[in-house]
């Protein structure tokens, strides 16, 4: 985004910080967390506006992104809710299975002043469908994105997790997104709540996007990469092949390094090999908030540093 104003661009999520509970371990996550996190190990100032209960889980959770280079100033603490769980079902099939705990603290977010000063200023945020499983939420959400100056990407990354999924909900997020981010197994459902036809050559990409006015949409296919559609061309990107260690974030890692590439203006065909080798490199670790400065360090010496 050639407007972009601050010197380290400022990328914010909106939403979700939870602990996902797997089996045998708990580790911090949240889709917009995650992406706040791994625009941070880019090299972007990642800030994460979210609400965590005034309990030991709260606390671990601020104590980890400040340890990893986030400001916790704007995580806001809940004295009547507690922090997000997620349990994390790992095992054959497509992908991972959550169940998701209600009434928590994130579903109740406050749009406060300090949030308000924040959105004037970003240059990218990143929010989803999950937040805004509650009415209160919601409408912070709505808030936050209406305050956000007009050269701000604004990024939709759909994130669906049933059964919190309503059309209405989608309709107005695609309304305020300039940037749509989905995997294959959500395209069925946008189409549906957008009315759109499907069709079996990605041609009703094209309407999705003309449809809500973006600039683009990035599709991500797993390990055949993604298809990135803008209103006049449609490219079918492939990834490298990687070891999957665990697919958690990794999804949210390719949002990361979509916003990264954008905000550089780079093409989307290249952004979007840049997305799939930040999110391939997340993938190849457990947890899906690794440390990953030293291989993303590596990664960005092989794109290029000016508009492309």
């Amino acid at each position: 985004m050639s407007e972009t104003v601050n010197e380290t661009p400022v990328v914010v999520g909106i939403g979700e910080l939870l602990w996902d509970c797997f089996p045998d371990s708990r580790r911090p996550g949240g889709a917009p967390a995650n992406v706040a996190f791994h625009a941070t190990q880019l090299g972007l100032r990642g800030g994460v506006c979210t609400r965590v209960g005034s309990d030991d889980d709260g606390d671990a959770l601020v104590d980890h992104l400040r340890s990893h280079g986030l400001d916790p100033q704007f995580v806001q603490r809940d004295t009547e809710h507690p922090t997000g769980t997620v349990e994390v079902h790992v095992g054959p099939g497509a992908g991972p299975r959550y169940t998701i705990h209600e009434l928590v603290a994130w579903d109740f977010l406050d749009f406060t002043s300090t949030w308000r000063d924040l959105f004037r200023s970003v240059d990218a945020v990143c929010y989803g469908t999950l937040a805004q499983r509650s009415q209160i939420s919601r409408d912070t959400i709505r808030r936050a994105l209406d305050a956000t100056p007009p050269h701000a990407l604004c990024v939709y990354d759909v994130n669906l997790r049933p059964p919190f999924v309503d059309r209405n909900w989608i309709v107005a997020s695609l309304r305020r997104a300039n940037i749509i981010k989905l995997n294959e197994h959500e395209l069925p459902t946008l189409l549906s709540a957008a009315d759109i036809e499907p069709t079996a050559d990605y041609a009703a990409l094209h309407k999705l996007v003309e449809a809500f006015c973006c600039s683009a949409l990035f599709l991500t296919r797993g390990a055949a990469g993604c298809t990135v559609a803008s209103r006049d061309a449609l490219h079918e990107v492939p990834a490298e092949p990687v070891q999957v260690v665990d697919s958690v974030g990794a999804g949210d890692a390719f949002t990361a390094g979509l916003v990264y590439g954008l905000l550089h203006d780079w093409s989307p065909e290249t952004t979007a090999r840049f997305a799939n080798a930040v999110g391939g490199i997340v993938a190849s670790m457990a947890g899906a908030m690794p440390r990953t400065r030293e291989q993303l360090s590596k990664l960005k010496q092989a794109f290029p540093t000016t508009a492309h």
